[in-house]
């Protein structure tokens, strides 16, 4: 088990505009610290962000270099990954696969994608239909 999972982001505040009603959807709560934000549910790993130095901005970030493609996180139902999409899409995030939407990981995985300020791709996948 994970004890926790620590990102460098390109703006800090930016990204804390995402992640914190993001992270509530998900039943995660903020934890502010001078350096950064964690992100913290009962009995499960946390999840902490942290403004990258300025001397390695200039790199950026994409999913397909070495290093991390995506999160995924589980989802209650297919309504809570309908709630969230609805979320991302009205706060003007981007939503990835929209046409496949909400199929685009098959056709019994029921999923959104979609990407952080940063361009990290999310997932949150609803339990499957028995």
């Amino acid at each position: 088990m994970l004890h926790h999972i620590e990102i460098y982001v390109s703006d800090l505040e930016r990204s804390i505009g995402f992640w914190t009603p993001f992270m509530a959807l998900l039943g995660y709560e903020p934890d502010r610290w001078a350096q950064g934000m964690n992100y913290v549910k009962e009995g499960e790993s946390y999840f902490c962000f942290l403004q990258a130095p300025p001397e390695h901005l200039s790199a950026g970030y994409h999913r397909k270099r070495v290093g991390l493609n995506h999160l995924a996180f589980k989802g209650q139902s297919r309504e809570h990954v309908d709630a969230i999409t609805a979320w991302v899409r009205s706060s003007g995030y981007v939503t990835l696969y929209d046409d496949r939407y909400p199929y685009a990981g098959g056709p019994s995985y029921y999923a959104l994608f979609c990407e952080d300020p940063d361009r990290i791709k999310v997932e949150v996948v609803a339990p499957s239909q028995t």
